[in-house]
């Protein structure tokens, strides 16, 4: 148990009591966040998310506000690939580590960048260290440059590997037989 954490009705002091409000006060302090600085959003959301999507001209302006509203780290970076449209949506998961009402909460801010032979976008590892190594991971599995980068090279992925951008939908994955080389007439399947 961490010191100052109290066991309470089966949980720590420092976990949420109820996930969605915790959420819907993350959200709520976002979206306030990002409407005094005047940055327009659209609001993605699903079934315990929410994704504040905005222009790639407002993004470190965005990440700035929400980081000074509580927002104190990147939990992940992550891209999605839409070849129909021309675009990928690349979103950081950020939350707090610190900030008793967010803690446990995690919201999107997120952009939406043509999908170009060498697409790139601002880097938002100055804004939250911890953005650092995913972006670096969404560059090399996707190919999206982050301007601004210290340190843009493949994380995981050795460098022939990655410059074939294995996670954009159009990467073809070839496909194996377990009779590869395996004489024909031994292989009537």
């Amino acid at each position: 148990m961490a010191s100052g954490d109290v066991a309470e009705e089966g949980r720590l002091a420092s976990q949420p009591r109820d996930a969605e409000s915790t959420l819907a006060k993350a959200v709520e302090m976002a979206e306030k966040a990002l409407r005094e600085i005047g940055v327009e959003f659209r609001r993605d959301e699903g079934k315990g998310f929410v994704d504040f999507i905005v222009s790639v001209d407002d993004l470190v302006k965005a990440a700035e506000a929400l980081k000074a509203a509580g927002f104190d780290h990147v939990v992940s970076v992550t891209a999605v690939d839409y070849p129909k449209e021309r675009k990928f949506r690349v979103v950081y998961h950020v939350s707090s580590y610190l900030d008793p009402h967010l803690k446990g909460a995690i919201v999107g801010l997120g952009v939406e960048i043509p999908r170009v032979e060498k697409p790139s976008m601002p880097s938002l590892s100055q804004v939250w260290v911890s953005a650092e190594f995913q972006e670096r991971e969404v560059y090399e599995f996707f190919g999206i440059e982050f301007e601004g980068h210290t340190d843009l090279r493949p994380l995981l992925l050795t460098p022939p590997v990655a410059e074939k951008r294995p996670l954009r939908k159009d990467f073809v994955v070839r496909e194996e037989s377990i009779y590869e080389g395996v004489p024909k007439e031994w292989s009537k399947a």
